[in-house]
């Protein structure tokens, strides 16, 4: 009977130890600067907004802009952040469909 005693409290200290050390772990995930993160996002978007409007980039590099880099961009960085900076007045679909009829 201790023998079973003995196996039961090891087995409960080996899993409050892991337990321990999981909650540890998931508490030291990196936060996210999420103002930081607004005001990158902001600044590439005006830099490709400079780019569109200026009359010496090429086609193809304004292409590449307006299909690609500038979705990207607000759909993985700026909108999240927004989100998060301002959650009042933005819903993830709201910005969304402002987002649709730039397009």
């Amino acid at each position: 009977m201790k023998s079973m005693k003995l196996k039961f409290l090891t087995m409960m200290l080996w899993v409050a130890l892991l337990s321990g050390c999981t909650k540890q772990a998931e508490s030291e995930a990196p936060q996210i600067d999420y103002k930081a993160q607004f005001e990158e996002s902001d600044r590439k978007i005006g830099e490709f907004l400079d780019q569109l409007d200026n009359p010496n980039t090429p086609q193809e590099v304004k292409v590449k802009i307006l299909c690609h880099d500038y979705p990207d961009v607000y759909k993985k960085q700026y909108m999240p952040a927004l989100i998060e900076v301002s959650p009042k007045p933005y819903t993830e679909r709201k910005i969304i469909v402002r987002f649709e009829k730039c397009n």
